[in-house]
C-alpha cells in the first residue's frame, strides 16, 4: 500500500518534469533557424536598443524562440549592455546559445580582401563596404599626416601598408585597430626572405611598392612583370653623363595618376607637361609613392625582375597586352611606330 502511493505521486512528478523540460527546451534549445536554414548573420551597430535587436531577429527566427530569447534578455542586463558586432545564427542553434553570443560579444569575424586599387578613397569605399566603419572616417585618417607618420608613412606613401589579401576581422573594428592589424600583417608580408631581396635591388619596401604599382599598371600579364620590373629598374639605376640622377622611367601610368584620368588610351606630348611629382617624365626616379596598391605578383615581380640590357618598351601592336623591349632608343622608335599604327589603324584615340 505504501509503495503505491509513492508510485502514485512520483508519476505525475516524473510527467511534470519531462512537461517542464520539453518546454524549457522547445523555447531555449530548439533551433532558432527554421529546418533547412543555412546560417544567417545580425549585424549590431552602436545605434540598436534591445526593441532594434528584436527587429533585427524576428525575420530569421522561429516565434517561439524569439519568445525564449526575448525571457533570456528581460531576466538579464543584455538591454542595457549591447554589444554591436556580426554575428552568426547557425543551424541547430537554440535561443540560450544565441543570447549568450550576443551578450558575451562573440562575433563571427568578416573575410575582409584588401583590394588592388589606385587611390585611397576607392580604397576606403571598397574596404569599408565589408565594416560598419563608415568610408570617410577611414579616408580622413588616411589623409591625416599624424596618423600616417605614427605608422611611419606620409600620405603619398601610406598605401604601402595595405598588402592586398583576405583578413579575417570583426565586423565593428575600429579604425585605429584596422590600422594596427594591417600594420602588423605589412610587418609580416615582409619577411627576412623579402627585405633580404629589397637590400639586394638597394630599394626599400616603400619603393619595391611604387615600382611594382607602376609594373601593374604597365602589365596584366604576370608572365611578362620581371621582364618589365627589369627595364625600369635599369633606368632607375643608370647614372651616366646624359642622366646624372638615373634615367627618368617615362612611365605613362604615371601619367594617367597625375591627371587622374585612369581611361587614358593613348598618352599625347601635351599630356606629358602636367607640373606633378608623378610626372615621371619631367622628374627622375620613382614617384612620391604607389600608383595604387599592386598586387602581390607585381611585388614579387619587382623582388625578382629579370636582369637584361633592356631601357625601352613599347606595347605590341597585337594588342596582346605584352610588350616590345629594345635596348636602343632607335629600336625603341621603329616599335614605337607600330604601335601607333596600329592604334590609328583601329581609330584608338
Amino acid at each position: 500500500m505504501k509503495h503505491s502511493c509513492v508510485r502514485n505521486y512520483l508519476i505525475p512528478a516524473g510527467v511534470c518534469l519531462l512537461v517542464i523540460l520539453g518546454i524549457l527546451y522547445y523555447y531555449f534549445f530548439s533551433a532558432m533557424l527554421p529546418s533547412g536554414s543555412a546560417t544567417k548573420f545580425v549585424y549590431i551597430d552602436n545605434d540598436d536598443n534591445i526593441d532594434s535587436v528584436y527587429a533585427k531577429l524576428t525575420p530569421n527566427c522561429s516565434p517561439h524562440a524569439l519568445s525564449g530569447f526575448r525571457t533570456l534578455t528581460r531576466h538579464s542586463s543584455y538591454g542595457e549592455h549591447i554589444k554591436p558586432g556580426r554575428y552568426a545564427i547557425k543551424a541547430g542553434q537554440g535561443a540560450f546559445v544565441v543570447f549568450r553570443h550576443l551578450k558575451n560579444g562573440m562575433q563571427e569575424p568578416v573575410s575582409l580582401t584588401v583590394p588592388s586599387v589606385r587611390t585611397l578613397d576607392k580604397l576606403s569605399a571598397e574596404v569599408c563596404k565589408r565594416l560598419m566603419m563608415d568610408s570617410t572616417q577611414l579616408l580622413n585618417a588616411l589623409r591625416d599626416p599624424k596618423i600616417c607618420a605614427h605608422y611611419g608613412y606620409d600620405t603619398a606613401t601610406i598605401q604601402c601598408m595595405f598588402i592586398p589579401n583576405t583578413y579575417d576581422v570583426y565586423w565593428n573594428i575600429s579604425t585605429e585597430k584596422l590600422l594596427d592589424r594591417m600594420q602588423k600583417e605589412s610587418k609580416n608580408f615582409w619577411n627576412v626572405d623579402r627585405t633580404v631581396k629589397a637590400n639586394e635591388l638597394k630599394l626599400t619596401p616603400v619603393q619595391v611598392i611604387t615600382l611594382a604599382s607602376i609594373v601593374d599598371e604597365e602589365t596584366a600579364n604576370n608572365a611578362e612583370k620581371p621582364m618589365v620590373a627589369g627595364m625600369y629598374y635599369n633606368r632607375l639605376m643608370l647614372r651616366n653623363a646624359e642622366y646624372p640622377n638615373g634615367m627618368p622611367l617615362q612611365a605613362d601610368p604615371t601619367i594617367k595618376y597625375a591627371w587622374k584620368q585612369f581611361g587614358l588610351k593613348r598618352i599625347y606630348n601635351k599630356l606629358l607637361n602636367i607640373n606633378s611629382p608623378y610626372n615621371t617624365y619631367r622628374n627622375a626616379g620613382l614617384p612620391p609613392g604607389p600608383i595604387r596598391i599592386p598586387s602581390i605578383e607585381g611585388i614579387e615581380a619587382v623582388l625578382n625582375l629579370k636582369k637584361h640590357g633592356y631601357l625601352y618598351m613599347c606595347a605590341k601592336e597585337d594588342f596582346s597586352g605584352t610588350h616590345n623591349f629594345a635596348k636602343t632608343y632607335a629600336e625603341h622608335l621603329a616599335n614605337a611606330a607600330k604601335y601607333t599604327k596600329a592604334l590609328n589603324q583601329r581609330g584608338i584615340k
